[in-house]
């Protein structure tokens, strides 16, 4: 585990501050601010502070499959937020659907979500954050039958540049079975509604 540096988050919202030409007045309304900004860094990228495989020790209780055949596990709609490493901007209204084939073990649902939110806790791409997620849930699980698909608006697109408010990004990562097959990866997409 990775500690972030709230002294060192402080000292760098002054400067930025004061490079607005704010922080030089120390106004009743932005006195505080460097310090409510360093602890909303704590809480917001706390992914960071953890690597893939710290996650899935963390969120790897599993339950023995004693199902027959190959059951689709499916949880969708998982709300979660992150940032871009790009632009610092927020990517939101995101959702991430995952899914995988159980080969002896099953996780428990809450984990899942667990996984997206913690992942989503760090400066990422959009690509990655599925990529974790299905790295993660590979390791827990013991299995690459996964998919992760998610879906999310990007501040960079919306906000600065090109400005297209509603732009919507999907990423899908498919392994395993979910690769193989594209049938049953597009029994999955429509499942989901997509």
């Amino acid at each position: 585990m990775k500690n972030i540096d709230t002294d060192l988050i402080e000292k760098a919202v002054i400067d930025f501050l004061i490079a607005l030409n704010i922080g030089e007045h120390k106004t009743d309304i932005i006195k505080d601010t460097p310090k409510r900004v360093s602890k909303m860094c704590k809480e917001i990228f706390e992914g960071m502070q953890y690597t893939n495989e710290e996650i899935a020790e963390m969120f790897g209780k599993c339950f023995e499959n004693n199902s027959r055949g190959n059951s689709l596990v499916l949880e969708k709609d998982i709300p979660i937020f992150s940032f871009c490493e790009h632009h610092l901007a927020i990517m939101y209204n995101m959702v991430v659907h995952v899914a995988y084939i159980p080969k002896g073990y099953v996780m428990g649902l809450s984990k899942i979500a667990r996984i997206a939110d913690m992942v989503g806790k760090r400066l990422q791409l959009q690509e990655r954050i599925g990529d974790d997620i299905a790295n993660i849930i590979e390791m827990i699980i013991k299995s690459n039958d996964v998919m992760v698909v998610v879906e999310g608006e990007h501040s960079c697109v919306s906000l600065r540049g090109i400005k297209k408010r509603g732009t919507k990004t999907r990423t899908i990562t498919a392994r395993g079975i979910f690769e193989e097959n594209p049938q049953l990866r597009q029994e999955v997409l429509i499942d989901i509604g997509r």
